[in-house]
C-alpha cells in the first residue's frame, strides 16, 4: 500500500483525538484541583510544587471517545478494555499508593488476557517460551513508562516517538484498527504533552502512565509487513531498539538501586534524566537529550527491517556499545549521599559482583575485544561485496582469533589500560594509536608467516586499523566529551570570565568548571591582546580587552572574575578590583606553584 494514502487516513484519527485532547486535559486538571486529585512534593519526587495528576483521565478519554466516533470499540475490544483495566490500576495507585508489587501483578494479569487473546511475540520457534516472553514484555514495558514519568514532558514525549515509529512499522501493511487506533493514542497523547512541557501543568499520574505503557507494549506486538523483516534477528531487535529507551532507563534505576543497597521498587530521584540535570543539563535540555536517543533507537530499529542480517549487525553494533557506555557514565553520577564504597561492601551484594563492579579495567578489556570483533567485521563488509565476501569469508573466520588475540597484547604492553577515561589528553590518543598501529603490523606478520597472506586483502587492515583508531578513542573521550558538553549547556550558576586567555586561563577553566560546589557558567575570556578578540580558546570566545570587561561588570553581566594573566599592571589590577567592589562582583586571582608543608601539631 502507498504510504502518503495511508499516512492521510491516520492523520485524521490523531488530528481528532489532539483537538478532543487540547480541550480535555484543562478539564481534568480543574476537576483535579476541586477533587484534590493531586501530587505533593515528596523527598523521593523531582517536583517542587502541587500539580494536578489527572492528565490520565484526559488522554484515555480522548482515545475513548475517538475509538467510538471511528468505530473501532468492537475490532479492538480486548485492547481497549485492557487499557480501561491499566488507567483503573493506576487511578488506584494514584489515591491509595498500592504496592509496586502489586502493580507488577496486575500487569501481569492484563499481559495474560492479551496473550489469551493473540497477542504475543513471535520470537522463537516454541510457542510456549513465546507466551512466556510475552508475559514479561508486556509487564515490562508498563512498567518501564511507569517508571520515565519521572520529569515533565518525558513519559509523554518518549511514548509519542516509540508510538510513531511503531505506526511507521504498521502502515506498509495498510489502515488496519490497529493503526487507527494507535493515530488516535498518539493524538491524545500528544494533546496532554502540550500542558506537560516543563513546567508543567498537569502530570499524567500513574493512571496516564501505566495505560500509556501498556499500549505501547501491546501495539508492538502488532503484525508489521512481513516481507519486511530480514529474519529472526530483526523481528526481535526491531521493537527492542524501537523502546530502548524505556529499557534502558528501567535497567539503570534497577542496577544502581540494587548496587547501593536499595530496594528496585522504591522512588527516588536516580532515573537518566535527574542524573543529566545533575551534571548540569536543565530539565528541558535533558527531556530533549533522551527524546533524541529515543529518535536514533526508533531508526536504528526501523533501519534494521529493511536491510540483510549482515549489515543490521554494523548499524546496531556501535549504537548499543554507544548507549552502554552512556549509561555507564550516568551511572558514574552521584545521586546517593550514602553510596560511598564501604557503604556498599555491607550490604548485601556478592563478593563477585563488587569485585566486577570495582574491577573497571575489565569492562573495558571486554568492550575492547567487542570493538576488534566489530571493526574487523566491518573492514571485511566496506572492503568486498556480498559476491567477493563469500570467497574470502574464510580467512576472517581463520584470523579473527589471531587478531583478537595480537591486538589485546599490543594494547596491554603499549599501556592503553593505565588510563583513566575522565581524564582522556591527546596523549592517550596518541597510545591508543601506538597500539592499534604496532598490533597491526603484528597481525599482518603473523598472518604472512602463518598463510603467506594468501585470501587475505591489505586494503581489509587499512580499513580496520582507522576504524579500531577512531572507535577507541571516541570511546575513551566520551567522558569528557559529555562532562564538557554538559559544562558549555549550563544555565545556573555564577557568571564567569577569565582574564587571559593563555595556558593559565587553560588551567581555570579545568579546574573552575569542575568545581560542582559553585557550579560556574564561563561566559568566555577577556584578553590585552586584541590580535585575539571574537577568537576562541579552549572552545570558548575571547570577548575582547579591559574595556570589555568593565562593560561586562557595569552592565550587571557577569558574577565573577579570575585573573589568569600572569604579568598584570598593578594600577590596572587595582582598578578592577574597586570596580569588582563596587558592583558586587567576585574577583581572585590564579595561583599556580609550589606551597610549602606546614606540619600539623
Amino acid at each position: 500500500m502507498s504510504l502518503l494514502p495511508a499516512a492521510t487516513t491516520v492523520a485524521w484519527p490523531f488530528l481528532f483525538a489532539f483537538a478532543v485532547s487540547l480541550v480535555l486535559v484543562p478539564v481534568s486538571r480543574r476537576l483535579g484541583v476541586r477533587f484534590g486529585y493531586i501530587a505533593r512534593p515528596r523527598e523521593d519526587r523531582w517536583h517542587g510544587r502541587p500539580v494536578p495528576q489527572s492528565g490520565g483521565v484526559a488522554i484515555v478519554a480522548a482515545v475513548l471517545i475517538g475509538a467510538a466516533s471511528f468505530g473501532l470499540v468492537m475490532p479492538l475490544l480486548v485492547l481497549i478494555a485492557t487499557g480501561a483495566l491499566a488507567f483503573g490500576v493506576g487511578i488506584v495507585d494514584d489515591w491509595l499508593s498500592i504496592k509496586p508489587a502489586t502493580k507488577f501483578i496486575a500487569a501481569i494479569g492484563l499481559a495474560s488476557i492479551l496473550i489469551f487473546f493473540g497477542f504475543r511475540l513471535q520470537w522463537t520457534s516454541s510457542a510456549t517460551l513465546d507466551i512466556m516472553l510475552t508475559m514479561f514484555w508486556i509487564a515490562g514495558i508498563t512498567n518501564a513508562f511507569n517508571l520515565l514519568d519521572n520529569i515533565d514532558g518525558l513519559c509523554a514525549g518518549v511514548a509519542l516517538i516509540v508510538g510513531g515509529f511503531i505506526l511507521a512499522r504498521l502502515l506498509p501493511a495498510g489502515v488496519g484498527p490497529e493503526a487507527q487506533y494507535l493515530a488516535l493514542f498518539l493524538g491524545a497523547v500528544a494533546g496532554f504533552l502540550v500542558y506537560n512541557f516543563h513546567p508543567a501543568s498537569i502530570f499524567m499520574g500513574d493512571s496516564g502512565s501505566l495505560f500509556i505503557g501498556l499500549m505501547i507494549s501491546a501495539l508492538a506486538l502488532a503484525r508489521s509487513d512481513a516481507h519486511s523483516q530480514s529474519g529472526v534477528l530483526s523481528i526481535v531487535l526491531a521493537p527492542v531498539l524501537v523502546l530502548l529507551i524505556p529499557i534502558l532507563d528501567t535497567t539503570l534505576v534497577t542496577v544502581s538501586r540494587l548496587l547501593s543497597g536499595r530496594s528496585a521498587s522504591q522512588g527516588g530521584l536516580d532515573h537518566s534524566s535527574h542524573r543529566l540535570v545533575a551534571i548540569g543539563f536543565s530539565e528541558r535540555s535533558a527531556v530533549a537529550i533522551l527524546w533524541a536517543l529515543a529518535v536514533l533507537a526508533g531508526l536504528t530499529g526501523i533501519a534494521v527491517q529493511r536491510v540483510s542480517l549482515e549489515w543490521s549487525g554494523l548499524l546496531v553494533a556501535p549504537f548499543v556499545l554507544a548507549m552502554v557506555i552512556f549509561a555507564v557514565y550516568l551511572a558514574h553520577v552521584r545521586v546517593y549521599e550514602d553510596a560511598d564504597a564501604p557503604q556498599l561492601r555491607e550490604r548485601n551484594i556478592t563478593p563477585l559482583v563488587i569485585t566486577f563492579m570495582y574491577k573497571r579495567r575489565v569492562a573495558e578489556v571486554l568492550l575492547d575485544v567487542c570493538l576488534v570483533s566489530f571493526c574487523y567485521y566491518s573492514a571485511y563488509r566496506l572492503r568486498f561485496s556480498d559476491a567477493e565476501l563469500t570467497v574470502f569469508f574464510a580467512g576472517f573466520v581463520q584470523s579473527l582469533p589471531i587478531v583478537l588475540g595480537i591486538q589485546m597484547a599490543a594494547m596491554f604492553i603499549v599501556g592503553v589500560y593505565r588510563g583513566t577515561w575522565r581524564l582522556f589528553s591527546l596523549m592517550d590518543g596518541v597510545v591508543i594509536a601506538k597500539a592499534v598501529l604496532g598490533g597491526t603490523v603484528a597481525i599482518v606478520i603473523t598472518i604472512l608467516y602463518l598463510s603467506r597472506f594468501e585470501a587475505y586483502s591489505r586494503g581489509v587492515f587499512v580499513i580496520y586499523s582507522a576504524l579500531l583508531m577512531l572507535l577507541m578513542t571516541l570511546s575513551r573521550a566520551s567522558f569528557r566529551l559529555i562532562s564538557e558538553f554538559a559544562r558549555r549547556r549550563r544555565r545556573g550558576g555564577p557568571r564567569l570570565v577569565i582574564y587571559g586567555a593563555g595556558e593559565a586561563g587553560l588551567l581555570a577553566v579545568r579546574e573552575l568548571l569542575n568545581d560542582r560546589a559553585e557550579n560556574y557558567r564561563l561566559l568566555g575570556f577577556v584578553d590585552d591582546d586584541p590580535g585575539i578578540h571574537q577568537s576562541r580558546r579552549h572552545g570558548y570566545v575571547v570577548l575582547g580587552g579591559y574595556e570589555g570587561l568593565v562593560n561586562l561588570i557595569r552592565g550587571g553581566e557577569v558574577d565573577a572574575v579570575v585573573v589568569s594573566a600572569r604579568l598584570m599592571d598593578r594600577s590596572r589590577l587595582g582598578q578592577l578590583e574597586q570596580l569588582c567592589t563596587e558592583h558586587n562582583v567576585r574577583l581572585a586571582r590564579l595561583h599556580v606553584g609550589l606551597t610549602p608543608l606546614v606540619a600539623l601539631s
